[in-house]
């Protein structure tokens, strides 16, 4: 049964989101050693500190981008060669999540992040949440993001 496009939409989505998923410990730990290895803080203390405090805002910014991943590789990719790399091989994974990557830096997503975390700033400061991040903890999302994603882009490249 040839592959619709609903089907590899569904299956992009759901490996790129499992690939980016990550529990909350783990992610503040990531923070804190992003924290520690940039010298952006003083001493342990302030670091595990300042990972509580910036905002967990990666599950729904990754599945909003993810899906303007998938949309565009739809729009610009024939469905026959979609449905070669979602066969399920580690191999085509990885290369599903490099173009993801690679989607991700360029300059239009660049500019669509950076709205989106100051997107997310705005939203809670107007609902009064007290996590409102200040532009240098924005930009520390931000700069943790483009990491993660160096990151992710490194393991597809070893797969």
């Amino acid at each position: 049964m040839p592959m619709t496009a609903d089907h590899a939409r569904a299956h992009i989505t759901a490996l790129l989101l499992e690939r980016a998923s990550q529990d909350e410990a783990k992610r503040k730990e990531a923070l804190r050693d992003y924290l520690d290895v940039t010298q952006a803080t003083t001493d342990k203390a302030t670091s595990e500190a300042l990972a509580g405090l910036i905002p967990a805002l990666m599950p729904a910014l990754y599945a909003k981008w993810i899906s303007m991943f998938a949309d565009r590789l739809l729009q610009t990719v024939p469905l026959d060669q979609i449905a070669l790399v979602c066969d399920g091989s580690a191999e085509n994974a990885a290369a599903l999540t490099l173009a993801y990557v690679m989607f991700l830096e360029s300059a239009r997503m660049e500019r669509q992040i950076d709205e989106d975390l100051a997107a997310l700033g705005a939203g809670a400061a107007a609902e009064g949440q007290g996590q409102c991040p200040d532009q240098a903890l924005a930009d520390m999302a931000a700069s943790y993001i483009r990491a993660r994603l160096g990151m992710l882009a490194e393991k597809a490249k070893k797969q």
